[in-house]
């Protein structure tokens, strides 16, 4: 920001001096906002204001409706998209009837204009400042602010607009970010996604349209067409955009209607859930959706659209988790390129680090990238520095993405890590502390203009300044030389297939006394209620099936529902009266009883072969007598056993062909020697590897490579569970993609010397000391 466009925004930020007292603070920017946007309006207007009343004088005596009206009044403005029709100024008001005819003088703008103050509930504010006597006072500062095209362009005003913005995002702890964002990463990013369209940057009257769904204040379109307008004034860009708030819809409605665009174009709404450009596609989109923003209000309508269109509607690819809404956006992007048959288009995006690397293999964010990736829409990401937005200091990134990719970028991403390419400003604004300037911008530029691969290189910037209060380390830590660096990979490159390694359960069992025992309680959610409870009101309880007292609560009830209360609220009603009932505990004691009966015949020794439990069990309730139900046997079976590293493996089939060990057929030991073997497998040991996409092997060729050097020798038994494929190409393996940006531009920096950090701490050490001597002299 310039210091004429910052003593401009003081200038209009005065005004606040005069609502003080009369208006809460979180007021101030809905008032004078409104109130800068009309002093601009007339200042634009005022060249041609005569024309236009003359033009009106003409008009008004032939009786047409308000839009043919319209039409030919807007001849007389000098080629304006907008007029206003009244003899009055901000500085021919009066005192004594104001409020008339300032609400008289913003009817008499043309339709278009006089919607943007309804936006902005200008009608109400005004009526409030003249109840408390201030719209007189505020109408006569306002108008003594030069906002003249020939003062202020329209690239100065958007500045002051975004100040304004700013400064009262600040008074009413509002987010600044949501609303524009800082110019130098507009800049930036509007580099990046036009630079390579030559026609446009050269040849005269070329038509291109450029979108932004997250359109705040307006100030990606604004730059958008500067861009081109600078290069190529011949140019004809078209804007379209839509906005969420009402208040930056108006400013950006605004700002295009100033700069002649068909303000039509620019919808207010939610993107994600009414997009009122639906039908439409553009050649360049630029957006900066807000980071993090969770989209559980819209979930139906988002899901509604993903199942039932898929790739028919904008969500086809994926849906990232309902934390953070910005793939949504990206994806809504995609949905607008113009088809490549018809020249394309190109997208440039900002996003935090988390559409990166959040999700794995098979989420929707994984999904999403995949989609991406595979489509070969991703030209570039560019890292920006932290510190970069007003409202946030995180990490952020430029995505380009096109249809249109030139050849030699095909199948290729660069990445181009720009961290360092900043300075720090003299001033923060808000979470702002860095800014990038020409140069830094051009580097990054051209970089991505010509395609290259640059190996760490050392730039000429001051070190960070680090504070001196406290104690200062005699050997400091060497602080990494700032470096700026571009990388550029394969498609495929960010592509991983996660296989799933199972290995065999292994369980041993013995019918101890204490394991039977724990059988008199239900194992799930009851099963700590009903220990407390058995030890406060069973020691009277006979262990007997016919017992009648066993279980019996009656005359304790409310008691226990008080302990349930404090100590298990998470308890639902029907768990609590199951735990009442005496069913409950005769079903338990049954159970327990008859697994006392069994451990008569089977003992109480452990057995490290959990193959030989079911003909053992078998053969013990014959013997018994006793029958047992599928229920009953995996009760008994639960309390019993147990996992053991050291037992044998258990078998879950034995089959006929032959062994494959890879993939979990074993040839059989012991009694199965000469079969087949397929062993359980123990959910707790499985464990997932990624394996690094490779689109020239075969898919299970590369799998039991891996598995083979890096698993098999460390868990022979294990093996791939070759049931867990992808859905899309029904390949063993789920394929991911994540871009691990930071990883790749990782610099290491080796500690400090051990002497040198002993010297540290003897020297801090013998400093307390020295203290400690003082107090107790």
């Amino acid at each position: 920001m310039t210091q004429t466009t910052n003593n401009l925004a003081s200038d209009s930020w005065a005004i606040a001096d005069l609502l003080r007292g009369d208006f809460r603070q979180s007021q101030y920017g809905r008032i004078i906002l409104p109130f800068c946007l009309l002093r601009r309006l007339e200042c634009v207007l005022e060249p041609t204001k005569e024309a236009v009343l003359a033009e009106q004088q003409k008009i008004q005596a032939m009786n047409l409706p308000e839009e043919a009206q319209e039409k030919m009044i807007l001849r007389a403005t000098g080629g304006l998209s907008f007029f206003n029709t009244s003899k009055m100024d901000l500085s021919k008001l009066g005192e004594a009837g104001i409020k008339a005819n300032l609400e008289s003088y913003i009817q008499s703008f043309s339709k278009d204009a006089r919607q943007i103050f309804e936006y902005f509930n200008f009608a109400e504010f005004i009526g409030q400042l003249n109840d408390a006597n201030l719209l007189y006072k505020v109408v006569q500062k306002v108008r003594t602010i030069d906002l003249s095209p020939k003062e202020v362009s329209n690239h100065d005003m958007g500045l002051v607009f975004e100040e304004l913005i700013r400064r009262f995002a600040e008074s009413s702890n509002d987010t600044a970010g949501e609303h524009f964002t800082p110019r130098d990463i507009v800049r930036l990013t509007t580099s990046l996604v036009f630079m390579e369209d030559d026609d446009a940057l050269t040849r005269a009257g070329i038509i291109r349209t450029i979108y932004d769904p997250t359109a705040g204040t307006g100030g990606f379109l604004s730059s958008g067409m500067e861009y081109v307008h600078e290069l190529n004034p011949k140019a004809v860009m078209r804007a379209y955009g839509q906005e969420l708030n009402p208040e930056s819809y108006a400013i950006c409605k605004a700002d295009m209607l100033i700069k002649g665009q068909d303000v039509s174009n620019i919808k207010l709404g939610n993107t994600l859930t009414n997009d009122q450009l639906y039908a439409d596609k553009f050649d360049y989109m630029l957006s900066n959706p807000p980071f993090g923003v969770d989209w559980k209000k819209i979930e139906q309508e988002i899901n509604d659209e993903h199942n039932h269109k898929g790739f028919d509607g904008r969500f086809g690819a994926g849906l990232p988790r309902v934390s953070d809404g910005s793939l949504l956006f990206l994806l809504h992007l995609i949905s607008k390129l113009r088809d490549s048959a018809d020249g394309g288009a190109r997208i440039g995006i900002i996003l935090n680090g988390s559409p990166l690397f959040t999700g794995g293999a098979g989420s929707g964010e994984s999904e999403i990238r995949r989609y991406i990736l595979e489509a070969d829409l991703l030209e570039a990401i560019v890292a920006l520095p932290t510190d970069m937005f007003y409202n946030t200091g995180i990490s952020t990134y430029v995505w380009v993405l096109s249809n249109k990719k030139a050849k030699a970028r095909k199948g290729l991403v660069q990445l181009i890590n720009g961290v360092n390419l900043c300075g720090k400003m003299r001033k923060s604004l808000g979470s702002k502390r860095n800014v990038m300037d020409d140069s830094d911008i051009a580097t990054i530029t051209k970089c991505f203009g010509d395609f290259e691969v640059v190996d760490a290189r050392e730039l000429d910037k001051p070190a960070e300044q680090k504070s001196n209060r406290g104690r200062q380390s005699a050997n400091p830590k060497t602080e990494a030389a700032k470096t700026f660096a571009a990388k550029i990979f394969k498609t495929h490159e960010f592509g991983y297939r996660r296989i799933t390694i199972e290995r065999p359960l292994r369980m041993s069992y013995q019918f101890s006394d204490e394991r039977i025992a724990s059988l008199r309680f239900e194992s799930g959610a009851l099963n700590a209620v009903m220990q407390w409870t058995y030890a406060e009101y069973g020691a009277a309880w006979i262990d007997a099936e016919l017992s009648t007292n066993y279980g019996d609560l009656s005359n304790h009830q409310d008691a226990i529902r008080r302990y349930i209360k404090l100590h298990f609220a998470d308890l639902k009603e029907k768990q609590i009266k199951d735990l009442l009932d005496r069913h409950t505990w005769h079903d338990q004691l049954a159970i327990m009883l008859k697994a006392r009966r069994l451990q008569v015949t089977i003992g109480s020794a452990q057995f490290d072969d959990m193959n030989a439990f079911d003909d053992m069990l078998a053969k013990a309730a014959k013997k018994q007598g006793i029958s047992l139900d599928a229920k009953e046997k995996k009760t008994i079976e639960a309390a019993v056993s147990w996992k053991n590293p050291d037992a044998q493996k258990v078998i879950k089939k034995i089959h006929k062909g032959k062994a494959d060990p890879i993939y979990g057929l074993f040839a059989g030991e012991g009694d199965n020697v000469g079969k087949t073997v397929e062993y359980k497998a123990d959910g707790d040991l499985r464990d997932a590897e990624n394996v690094a996409l490779d689109p020239s092997k075969n898919v299970n060729a590369i799998n039991e490579a891996y598995f083979k050097k890096e698993v098999q020798p460390h868990v022979p038994d294990a093996w791939i569970d070759a049931s867990k494929k992808d859905g899309k190409d029904q390949q063993i393996g789920i394929v991911g993609y994540e871009i691990p940006f930071n990883r790749h531009f990782y610099q290491y920096q080796p500690p400090r010397d051990l002497a040198e950090i002993d010297a540290d701490l003897d020297a801090v050490s013998a400093e307390i000391m020295k203290l400690l001597q003082e107090v107790h002299s």
